[in-house]
């Protein structure tokens, strides 16, 4: 893997200086004029501007009544729809009604409760728009598009392609519109749906809705702003499934064991009766021989230990782009989806500035804690595998097994899970990559681009690795 280049160094090579901020600039406001215009042009509204267009070009010289009816045509179609969609008005207020996760990559679709204060209200569209993408002048000046290196010197040095790509890169979700028409009398209410697609995950905050009013041709329209609360949804991981994968480690049961981190309680068989203890819980009384004996008996059934499981992790990536990384959070939050299950313990272990465990499962938190934990994972640009290694030897001594997830393959993730092994923990390693197999690599490999199918080809029995 190569080494991550200095912020300096990377601002002066994009040109960090009165030209590359004059570009930002201008990419800036530019995209902002653009925006404005083709929100309020319908594409009838850019045929008819072509149509006008045409019409000008042919009547230089030529004096043919066609061309002048056209022109003359196009010209009262703008003079009469352009004014109307910029005289119309609309007063709403609205509640959004959102769902509290949602799943990058998915549809969401959520209802809009709306009420009409003005007058009748017909031929109206929502539009909820989403946070302004447009980079900031040093993530311009200093990321990279994938393949930038590639391309032509006048592309490189404009870096409008790298524009285009941090603005992809920033949009939260596609879509936004309504699909159904707004028809309200004065007064009235009415529950609009919005669908709308996440692209990655993380949290949307809903605070830019509108309302979008065309003329009667459908040339232009008016967009006004819907005042409504704002409103904010958890997009977790995108989550491949899994096939019925068995780790190693299966549950133990004791008869009067002690009561251990992997303990869940006494739900396993009939043991006996013995004299009631504070805090027994009263579903075990065993009244018959409370009323034989005149003291209070419990029965003692069989302690209960279930497996607890461990996913660690890797967050550490210097990869100029982000792919490999959230396909790795892709990777683990399809695990812990997989494994969180009423049956074990799942401890969540990664590095986020700091160290952190959590754990889901049987009587502690459901699967989906561990889900939204991940959808603020981030990427960390200071290896450290030191901290996430402390974290793990912390409680090895809980854990039956862990899966191991690694973004990538060098000499610092070897010497990480050489020491885990060499702690005797059982760890089974998968490692998501960008291409085929490295040559040496342990564990289970995965390609960032075929995950979905490398997940699905993974065998029913997880083999741990061993030094």
């Amino acid at each position: 893997m190569s080494a991550a280049i200095p912020l300096k160094t990377q601002s002066e090579a994009n040109g960090a200086t009165g030209f590359g901020r004059w570009l930002h600039r201008s990419y800036f406001r530019g995209t902002a004029l653009r925006w404005y215009f083709t929100r309020r042009i319908r594409p009838a509204g850019l045929m008819l501007g072509g149509a006008f267009t045409v019409a000008i070009c042919l009547a230089a010289g030529h004096e043919r009544a066609p061309v002048y009816q056209l022109f003359s045509l196009a010209g009262a179609l703008a003079a009469i729809s352009m004014p109307w969609a910029l005289l119309r008005r609309a007063r709403l207020d609205a509640i959004r009604e959102v769902p509290h996760h949602a799943t990058a990559g998915e549809p969401l679709r959520y209802a809009v409760r709306l009420k009409n204060h003005g007058r009748r209200l017909s031929r109206a569209w929502l539009l909820e728009t989403p946070p302004d993408p447009r980079p900031d002048r040093d993530d311009f000046l200093t990321l990279r598009e994938p393949g930038e290196e590639e391309r032509n010197r006048f592309d490189r040095t404009f870096a409008y392609f790298r524009w285009q790509w941090l603005l992809l890169r920033n949009r939260l979700f596609d879509g936004g519109a309504s699909a159904d028409e707004i028809i309200l009398e004065p007064g009235a209410s009415t529950r609009i749906h919005v669908d709308l697609i996440p692209r990655r995950r993380g949290m949307i905050r809903l605070d830019g809705m509108r309302v979008a009013l065309p003329d009667p041709f459908g040339f232009f329209q008016g967009i006004r702003r819907v005042p409504a609360p704002s409103a904010a949804v958890i997009v977790l991981p995108r989550r491949h499934p899994l096939p019925r994968i068995q780790l190693p480690g299966a549950n133990a049961f004791t008869i009067n064991g002690e009561a251990t981190t992997n303990a869940i309680g006494q739900s396993g068989e009939f043991v006996g009766l013995r004299d009631y203890r504070p805090g027994d819980p009263p579903r075990h009384i065993h009244w018959k021989s409370w009323a034989r004996t005149g003291r209070p008996i419990v029965k003692e059934l069989e302690e209960n230990h279930y497996p607890r499981y461990g996913l660690v992790f890797d967050t550490f990536s210097i990869a100029p782009d982000d792919h490999a990384f959230e396909e790795s959070v892709s990777v683990a939050a399809s695990f812990a989806a997989g494994f969180a299950t009423g049956e074990s313990l799942l401890d969540l272990m990664f590095v986020n500035n700091e160290a952190f465990r959590v754990t889901a499962g049987r009587g502690v938190e459901r699967a989906g804690k561990l889900l939204e934990v991940l959808a603020g994972v981030s990427a960390q640009r200071r290896t450290n595998h030191h901290q996430l290694l402390s974290l793990v030897l912390r409680h090895a001594a809980d854990m039956t097994s862990c899966i191991v997830i690694l973004n990538g393959w060098d000499a610092a993730r070897a010497e990480f899970l050489s020491a885990l092994s060499g702690a005797g923990i059982a760890c089974v390693p998968v490692i998501i990559g960008d291409g085929a197999r490295q040559p040496g690599t342990p564990g289970y490999w995965i390609d960032a681009r075929h995950t979905a199918r490398d997940l699905a080809n993974l065998p029913a029995m997880l083999v741990p690795h061993f030094i």
